[in-house]
């Protein structure tokens, strides 16, 4: 692999990373606070668009983690952000929870099911059949369409649970239109995030636990991508990709004398 410059920001994703089932991975309060205490640039990515900043910041206290709400980017962030820049003061019909409808209030969108200008659909709790009937139909309509993020499944503590990538799968079956994912593994996460932090792509490095989403949608925006063995790829899977991250280690531990 050619030459990097040094690291000066950091992205990391969350879960499988940071925290695993709801534990945090050893080491990992550690590394964040390292990062803290360097000043350089840093951001704890994730696709879960059902919390804010502060949630999540709430979320990992708990578990002794010091973590400035600042540093936190969602994909819910990610896609208001991306909705502000291609019509700014636009509306939108909303699936979702507190993450994204407070995200996209706060980039200037009126959230209305009366003739939206898209049909944003993120994570929930409890998805309703009205919410996703009344997005086909808005979609049918003209509305476009567009995703937090392509998880299929997420995480719980009784096991997978149907995430925002099925009910997009439905919604596209049911009106043969493809939504647009903002979340990883599109590059446009990485740069929303680089913008937020004010950092350089060359000189920054992702961290995460997953080839086909964090290390993909690093190595396209062209960081540097480090694949943890904290979370769900292993180094026999990480094989099997295409594409190989920068490095493997084991756990952000072992990234805490770097920073």
């Amino acid at each position: 692999m050619t030459d990097r410059k040094a690291i000066e920001s950091w992205l990391t994703d969350m879960d499988g990373v940071l925290v695993h089932e709801g534990v945090p991975v050893p080491g990992a309060p550690e590394f964040v606070n390292r990062m803290k205490s360097s000043g350089k640039p840093f951001l704890i990515l994730t696709n879960n668009s059902i919390y804010t900043p502060r949630d999540l910041q709430a979320r990992l206290n708990r578990m002794g983690f010091d973590v400035p709400e600042r540093s936190i980017w969602t994909a819910a962030l990610a896609t208001a952000q991306f909705l502000a820049g291609q019509r700014p003061g636009g509306t939108a019909y909303v699936i979702g929870e507190a993450g994204l409808t407070t995200a996209m209030h706060a980039a200037g969108y009126v959230l209305t099911e009366f003739d939206p200008d898209y049909v944003v659909l993120g994570e929930t709790r409890t998805y309703s059949f009205e919410a996703i009937t009344k997005a086909i139909r808005l979609i049918d309509g003209g509305a476009r369409f567009i995703c937090t993020n392509p998880d299929a499944t997420g995480p719980s503590n009784e096991g997978a649970l149907p995430a925002a990538g099925s009910v997009a799968a439905m919604i596209s079956k049911a009106t043969g239109v493809d939504p647009y994912f903002v979340g990883k593994p599109n590059p446009m996460m990485m740069r929303s995030a680089l913008n937020a932090i004010e950092a350089h792509s060359e000189s920054t490095a992702m961290i995460g636990d997953r080839m086909d989403t964090d290390v993909l949608c690093g190595l396209e925006a062209g960081l540097e991508t480090i694949l943890v063995l904290s979370g769900i790829s292993t180094r026999a899977e990480a094989e099997r990709y295409p594409f190989r991250p920068s490095r493997i280690v084991d756990s952000v531990a072992d990234l805490i004398p770097e920073i």
